[in-house]
C-alpha cells in the first residue's frame, strides 16, 4: 500500500510534535510549505502524488479552528472540478484518507461543555465534507499529542 503524507505546517522546525511524527517515516512525505514557499502550487505534481497514493494522510496544526492557509489554497486548486469531484471527477474515488491534526489544547478541551465547547470533528466538518465530495473513504481523525510548545 502506497501511503503519502501531505504535511501542512508553516513552521515545522518549531513543531516538536509534527517533527517527531515525520522523523522515521518510510512513506512519501510532501512538506507543502517547503515545496511551495512562494505558494505557487504545482497542481499537476500534487494531483500525480495523489494518484500514486492508496492512502492519503493530511497532517497539520489547527489554525483558528480550521486548516492552515496554504492547505486551504492547496485543496481549492488541486481538488479540481472534473478531476476530483463532479460528474466526471473520479480520480480520488475510494482512496483512503486520514486526518492527523495537532492542537494547542488537550483532547478533553474539545468536548461539549468544555473549554472549546465543540469537538475537533465539528470544527473540521468542512474538510470532511470536501473529502466526501471527492468520494474518498474517510478513515478517522487523529489528534496528535499535546506538547508544551507554542507551535504544535
Amino acid at each position: 500500500m502506497k501511503i503519502t503524507i501531505f504535511l501542512f505546517h508553516p513552521d515545522l522546525k518549531e513543531s516538536s510534535v509534527n517533527q517527531a511524527l515525520t522523523k522515521d517515516i518510510t512513506t512519501e512525505v510532501r512538506n507543502i510549505y517547503e515545496l511551495y514557499p512562494d505558494e505557487n502550487i504545482n497542481i499537476k505534481a500534487e494531483q500525480d502524488a495523489l494518484l500514486r497514493s492508496d492512502r492519503i494522510v493530511f497532517q497539520f496544526p489547527m489554525y483558528w479552528y480550521s486548516v492552515p492557509p496554504l492547505m486551504k489554497k492547496w485543496l481549492d486548486l488541486v481538488l479540481e472540478h472534473g478531476w476530483a469531484y463532479g460528474s466526471k471527477g473520479h480520480a480520488l474515488d475510494n482512496k483512503e484518507v486520514l486526518v492527523a491534526v495537532s492542537t494547542g489544547a488537550r483532547l478533553a478541551d474539545y468536548q461539549f461543555g468544555s473549554k472549546q465547547n465543540h469537538t475537533i470533528n465539528e470544527y473540521l466538518l468542512p474538510l470532511f465534507a470536501t473529502f466526501a465530495s471527492t468520494r474518498m473513504k474517510i478513515l478517522k481523525l487523529a489528534q496528535l499529542p499535546l506538547k508544551q510548545s507554542r507551535h504544535l
